[in-house]
């Protein structure tokens, strides 16, 4: 079993550091909205918050990972220009898109949101890291930061969600190949 070196980056990137982001929402929603639910009584010094502090900053750091690793390693591939007379546009992804008619609007609509929404999510989930840190159990009197805690979670959620979906419809459309073969597992 091969891939490519780009396309292992690819799913590094997307099912990788991108997905595990998205399994992480369900814990950080939970615990945000149990300030709310313990109201004064949550403890300062409890290993618990030490625990969530460490979970927002893995969160912002994957998010962070993904958005790097997507803008700097995979969205030069997607951009590669093809020499001129080029008629094999396969390694090729934004050409090949842009080709025809009928794939032109995965560049012009799903790569061109993709590669803006997706800037939200780390952005978003390093200011709600930073407030829960600065804040942390405080958080639980005072409603409306806890509020906009939440709003900036479900922003970072959403983000990540338009732009994962952008790119698996674009991955499948256009996939990003190329470079020496990675053998994942041998012929027995």
């Amino acid at each position: 079993m091969e891939i490519s070196y780009r396309e292992l980056i690819t799913v590094l990137h997307g099912m990788g550091f991108g997905a595990l982001f998205m399994l992480a929402f369900s814990g950080a929603i939970g615990v945000i909205y149990a300030t709310a639910v313990a109201g004064g009584r949550w403890p300062s010094s409890s290993p618990h918050i030490r625990m969530f502090r460490f979970y927002l900053i893995s969160m912002s750091a994957l998010a962070w990972l993904t958005v790097l690793s997507g803008t700097y390693l995979v969205y030069p591939w997607y951009r590669a220009k093809p020499p001129p007379g080029a008629t094999d546009l396969a390694g090729f992804p934004q050409k090949l898109l842009m080709s025809s008619p009928h794939t032109a609007g995965w560049h012009s609509l799903g790569m061109e949101w993709k590669e803006h929404v997706s800037w939200f999510t780390p952005i978003a989930m390093t200011m709600v890291a930073y407030v829960f840190i600065h804040y942390g159990p405080q958080l639980a009197r005072q409603r409306a930061l806890r509020n906009v805690v939440l709003a900036f979670t479900a922003v970072a959620f959403l983000s990540t969600g338009v732009a994962g979906v952008f790119g698996a419809f674009l991955y499948s459309r256009a996939p990003v190949r190329g470079g020496p073969q990675v053998v994942l597992m041998g012929a027995n």
